[in-house]
């Protein structure tokens, strides 16, 4: 593939008219929780070390432990216990593109998981649907699994847009790699009016969107859409986090600033049954 190229994959079409058949894939209804601390341009070498000495003397075999670190911290966590994610990739290979880091690049140093479509990136960055599909089939493709953000500003919200904006996240990803490649993914929702706002969503709040991600997933996929870990992110503290882990559809949580604290972060993993 030349340097510098998007991979290319005809895009998923459907009849407007012809119905989405729910396919047979293997249900386990047990999944696993996951807790992921999206540190964002956050941290320093000492909090490396203290994070990975606070979650040493803990039992968390239970749950799988993902941290998001800067790049720079990337290859300076040691314990196998936690998983090393990047915040971010390019939607290129390789190339001319300053600034940018390929999913090779992030698996070279270690890394499982990425964030794509985070909020943040999506306004900060001007990152469209089409755009995070792409990222989504670049990790892929680098053998990274991709932390899918979705979620819904304040005035889509309060429009009762909600779920057609969710939905349209969704499936813009799905349409651009199949719904059978969604099974490689773990989807995050997280309600943008509650990023580092303080505000969080009630737990049935949560179990409601949640619910609607999984319904939606199980129009092209029962099985997929039933063993999709779907993450809650906003506002997760210690404090809320058993409530939220304690919804049906709601699978562990992408967790911003209590990441931050090592004590506050192990609080947040201890709660994820």
């Amino acid at each position: 593939m030349p340097a510098g190229s998007i991979i290319s994959r005809p895009l998923f079409r459907r009849e407007t008219n012809a119905p989405l058949r729910a396919k047979e894939t293997e249900v386990n209804t047990m999944r696993r929780p996951l807790v992921a601390g999206n540190w964002k341009m956050n941290g320093d070498l000492q909090l490396v070390m203290q994070v990975e000495e606070c979650l040493a003397e803990a039992e968390l075999g239970h749950l799988d432990v993902v941290i998001c670190p800067p790049f720079p911290y990337l290859s300076s966590f040691t314990s196998d216990d936690i998983a090393i994610g990047g915040q971010n990739l390019s939607q290129y290979e390789s190339g001319a593109h300053t600034g940018e880091v390929s999913g090779k690049m992030l698996k070279a140093v270690g890394c499982d998981y990425v964030i794509i479509g985070h909020s943040e990136r999506r306004a900060d960055n001007f990152e469209t649907n089409a755009l995070v599909a792409d990222k989504v089939e670049r990790a892929l493709a680098d053998e990274l699994t991709p932390l899918l953000c979705v979620g819904e500003p304040l005035e889509i919200r309060e429009a009762g847009e909600l779920f057609e904006f969710i939905a349209a996240q969704l499936d813009a990803v799905i349409e651009h790699i199949g719904i059978q490649d969604m099974a490689k993914l773990v989807i995050a929702y997280e309600p943008v009016w509650a990023i580092g706002t303080g505000k969080t969503a009630t737990g049935e709040q949560a179990q409601e969107v949640h619910k609607f991600i999984r319904e939606h997933l199980a129009k092209r996929d029962a099985g997929i859409a039933e063993n999709m870990q779907i993450l809650y992110g906003g506002s997760v503290k210690a404090s809320n986090a058993a409530e939220l882990f304690a919804q049906p559809d709601v699978d562990g949580g992408l967790i911003g600033g209590a990441s931050l604290s090592p004590q506050d972060f192990l609080g947040i993993c201890q709660a994820a049954k």
